[in-house]
């Protein structure tokens, strides 16, 4: 053998030798070092987790009135990722779905289609709008059938019958929401949709099941945790050809608790259904000023009423306002872009998320600054000239030197153009001082404006109150859109002709910037419920509460019940005698000669004294009319709620927003004619109760001997809360019945 061959049977061993090495050092790895990580894969192959959905927690009034509870619906999905596998990418079955459901192939397509997904060719792609935010690979709801609807039932049913000829498609009882009230309360309430792919990169949803639904909107998105429960989970072990060889093990689901608002029902229906009619009397209103023509157009609205002495929210009604169960399971994408673009954005809450000059309504914090100031007293009396520096008081009225008592009385504009003349003067006038006093300014934040509130709803909007060093940052930060929009020909005269001097001198604190303050316009917006909680703090003491929805939670069973207490925000700054004066003077303004006597002409004031202020704030002068505003109190001296209207293009505070917050009084308390809301005047002070039966009695219904409760570890690590154990919690617990 030569040397060469030698040479090639050597390297050939140790090719050989390395190679077998190379396998052992690799079957030892894997049997060694990760053998406990392959046993368990292993072992997770033979297991399938089954999810039982815990039953979402219902949602009631003060008085245990279900306003938004769950029921059983037959819901037809579709697992696109399935259907792609099939011929023509599922085309036929997709064409006979559409007969079944009566839906088109594009809506269907477009509903189950991922807002994002990848092409044959790797290039991902963003879908079109209305598509599926979730993993692509999760059974999307195209459509939902109520339980007792027998004819559209039986249709659907096909597909399980006829499986073969729907594959990748279900239909499916499952649990969803319903709302026994309708539209009511639809803002406080908010609705719930699935989990998406962005929802699952959270750490709080990334242990949930794909088909969970969570809140989105209002309360159900700020409860969602107590609401939703805890699924329960069911580990079957199966064998090689996929069937159950038995249960490894199983966690029961954990109902989600009842949460109890704040709210109660009859008082929330008398307040939207006032503010619904207030807006369509106004829309047969002739609106004559500033040179307008036709009737107001009064595009949106809002009423709140809270408890002075809690801070708890009575009522809050938004217009327009929009159906939660347009949302269930899935609202079609062409109704959502139908909310977005509708006339007034019926998805926001014009009380927590609009902003508005508040007018007159804000001179009680223009009273507190200027006693503040220490340049006026209870003592002073101030002309009421029917003009000061070319800016006229309304309807040019002249009144001779009031009082403060009838300068909130009568509403005397100019009164307060002189004060915040004055107090701007002192500050330097249009030269900028180093430390302004801004009393205006500093007493509004005071009063909680230019802040949130802390409701607790998501998404509340600040506000805003512009002091002299917040101008000059806006001035920079926009000087170029003022001088932009003052060469625009596509805004009104007016509006050019102010972005032409924002344009100019738009950093520039002056004297009218300063009187425009004082009554409520200008650099001031404010949302509805500040304006509430500030009254409140003024008549109940001087305590500024933080406005809470949430009264409680209830367990499934009952047997566990949660009472949340007031917040106290802060204290306002303003001396009793100071508060107790500019209190009585708003009693005046429902009397004659206030502002709001038409009104409240003929009302049984020795019944119920509400006291109040009217606010009529100009908007802009060439094309709209002014934002309509009445906040009030009662009963007069010892006031338990405060009742705020807004109501924009509607002309004056007397005019459209009083007549309104009247009949939210009149519901109240049950005067002329109408059916009290409240037993006198009362809200519940304790939490509704679960029955036996499962079902919800009103705060002091008596119940029987509970049986023992028992407690499996599982739940009580969950969520601490108690279950009978009996046979018929859960389905109690699904359809449940309002109080009786």
């Amino acid at each position: 053998m030569s040397d060469r061959s030698r040479l090639r049977l050597v390297v050939l061993r140790v090719v050989v030798v390395s190679i077998l090495l190379t396998l052992l050092g690799r079957l030892s790895y894997m049997q060694v070092a990760e053998g406990g990580s392959y046993q368990s894969a292993a072992s997770q192959n033979r297991v399938r987790d089954i999810i039982s959905t815990a039953a979402r927690g219902q949602i009631l009034d003060d008085r245990g009135v279900a306003l938004v509870t769950n029921r059983i619906a037959l819901v037809v999905s579709v697992n696109r990722s399935q259907l792609l596998s099939k011929k023509k990418g599922g085309a036929e079955e997709l064409a006979r779905l559409s007969r079944v459901v009566a839906m088109s192939v594009d809506d269907i397509n477009r509903i189950t289609t991922p807002c994002v997904y990848s092409l044959p060719s790797g290039k991902r792609v963003k879908a079109i709008v209305g598509c599926w935010k979730g993993s692509p690979y999760q059974p999307v709801p195209i459509k939902s059938y109520r339980s007792d609807d027998i004819v559209q039932v039986q249709r659907v049913l096909s597909i399980v019958e006829r499986q073969e000829l729907f594959p990748g498609i279900t239909a499916e009882y499952e649990p969803v929401r319903d709302y026994p009230a309708k539209t009511l309360a639809a803002h406080v309430l908010g609705y719930v949709g699935q989990l998406t792919g962005d929802d699952i990169k959270q750490p709080k949803y990334a242990k949930l099941a794909p088909t969970t639904a969570i809140g989105r909107s209002g309360v159900e998105a700020v409860y969602d945790d107590q609401l939703r429960g805890q699924d329960g989970v069911q580990k079957l072990l199966v064998d090689k050809d996929g069937n159950t060889a038995g249960v490894a093990s199983q966690t029961p689901a954990i109902a989600g608790q009842d949460l109890v608002l704040s709210i109660d029902a009859g008082v929330q229906r008398a307040a939207e259904a006032a503010l619904q009619q207030g807006i369509a009397t106004a829309r047969q209103t002739p609106d004559t000023g500033g040179g307008r023509s036709g009737n107001f157009k009064a595009t949106t609205g809002a009423a709140i009423t809270v408890e002075a002495d809690t801070g708890r929210v009575i009522a809050m009604a938004s217009y327009p306002t929009y159906n939660p169960a347009d949302f269930v399971p899935r609202i079609p994408a062409a109704k959502y872009t139908q909310l977005l673009n509708a006339p007034g954005h019926p998805l926001v809450s014009n009380a927590v998320q609009g902003t508005f000059a508040p007018g007159s309504t804000f001179k009680i914090v223009s009273t507190s600054a200027a006693l503040k100031s220490g340049a006026y007293n209870l003592n002073s009396y101030i002309p009421c000239p029917s003009s000061f520096l070319r800016k006229k008081n309304f309807e040019g009225e002249s009144f001779g030197s009031l009082s403060f008592n009838v300068a909130l009385i009568r509403s005397c504009d100019t009164v307060y153009y002189q004060i915040a003349y004055n107090l701007w003067q002192r500050d330097g006038g249009t030269k900028i001082a180093k430390n302004p006093a801004e009393y205006m300014v500093k007493e509004a934040k005071v009063f909680g404006f230019g802040k949130k509130t802390g409701i607790d709803l998501p998404d509340e909007r600040v506000g805003l109150i512009l002091s002299r060093a917040g101008k000059v940052q806006l001035y920079k930060d926009h000087k170029k859109d003022y001088c932009a929009g003052a060469k625009n020909p596509a805004k009104s005269a007016y509006i050019r002709q102010i972005d032409q001097e924002n344009c100019d001198h738009g950093d520039v604190y002056n004297g009218g910037d300063a009187m425009n303050f004082a009554i409520g316009q200008g650099d001031v917006l404010v949302t509805p419920l500040q304006l509430a909680m500030a009254y409140a703090a003024m008549v109940n003491g001087g305590t500024l509460y933080t406005p809470q929805l949430a009264k409680g939670f209830l367990s499934s069973d009952g047997t566990v019940r949660t009472t949340l207490p007031p917040k106290v925000a802060g204290h306002l700054d303003v001396p009793a005698e100071w508060r107790n004066y500019i209190t009585n003077a708003l009693t005046g303004v429902t009397k004659p000669p206030g502002t709001a006597q038409g009104t409240f002409q003929g009302f049984p004031f020795s019944t119920l004294d509400v006291g109040g202020k009217t606010g009529t704030a100009e908007v802009d002068q060439n094309r709209k009319a002014p934002t309509s505003w009445f906040a009030s109190f009662a009963p007069a001296g010892k006031a338990k709620y405060v009742t705020i209207v807004m109501v924009t293009e509607a002309g004056t505070g007397g005019t459209t927003a009083a007549p309104i917050a009247r009949k939210i009084w009149e519901a109240l308390y049950g005067l002329d004619g109408a059916k009290p809301t409240l037993t006198n005047g009362q809200t519940p002070g304790s939490l509704p109760v679960v029955r036996l039966d499962g079902t919800i009695g009103p705060p002091g219904t008596p119940i029987p001997h509970r049986p023992a409760a028992t407690t499996s570890p599982s739940q009580a690590a969950g969520s601490g809360t108690q279950s009978l154990g009996l046979p018929w919690a859960e389905e109690a617990r699904r359809s449940r019945k309002s109080p009786g």
